[in-house]
Parts: structure tokens; sequence; C-alpha cells
């Protein structure tokens, strides 16, 4: 057993969502529209990801202060549906998103939010208390 304050415990979960949506700045602002190889145009218009979802949250002590599996079939149940219609909705929102709605039923826990299209690029918020 060890005995140290600075000992942190987590448990995280994955899931996967397909979804479908836009980045409409993509289409007309010129950092976006460049018309080289640089050029993410299309992304201003609908596009399906499989979206890859990496929830952490922190627990008190090691003998299931949250039961994993519960909390994976809870967090999958937010996402009802087969195709996720998320219109302008970035990674980070999605994120910021899935922050706010654990809270609630989990307040006062640190988490860490990773949502990535296609397993390859994403974002990831850390609400640390």
């Amino acid at each position: 057993m060890i005995i140290a304050s600075p000992l942190r415990r987590w448990i995280e979960v994955t899931f996967q969502k397909e979804g479908i949506h836009k980045y409409p700045a993509a289409l007309t602002d010129p950092a976006l529209a460049t018309g080289d190889e640089y050029d993410v145009s299309f992304l201003g218009h609908p596009h399906r990801h499989i979206f890859h979802f990496r929830v952490r949250i922190s627990v008190s002590h090691n003998d299931r202060d949250i039961e994993f599996i519960q909390f994976k079939r809870w967090l999958e149940s937010l996402y009802t549906g087969k195709t996720l219609d998320l219109n302008y909705r970035s990674c980070e929102m999605m994120a910021e998103d899935l922050i706010n709605t654990i809270s609630v039923r989990y307040p006062n826990r640190a988490m860490v939010i990773q949502v990535f299209e296609d397993g390859e690029n994403g974002a990831i918020l850390e609400w640390m208390l």
C-alpha cells in the first residue's frame, strides 16, 4: 500500500460514435480556404467521422468508486441514435459539453476528456480541481 498525498486515482473509458459535422468558416476564411495544398475548405461541407471518446475521471479509492462499465454505458447513452448530427460542433465543443454533463452527475472530480476524429486528430480538455 502506498501512502502518499500526491497519489491521484483515475478510471478511464473509451467509446466511439459515428457523427456528421461541418466547419462553415472553412468555406470563406482565407486562412482555411487557401487554394493550395493547405486548403481545408472541404471541411465547410457536412462530412462523416467516427468520433473516438476517451474519458478519464478521478476516483477517491481503489474499489470501484465509479464502476467503469456502468460509467461507460451511461456515457454511451448520452449519444442516442445511430449517427450524431453535430452541425458545426467541434471536438473541443463536444469535450466541453461532456465535462459539463459529467460534472452534474459526478461533482467535484477532475476529468480529462479526449474527442478525436477517426482516432487521428482531436481535442483534449482537462478539468482539474
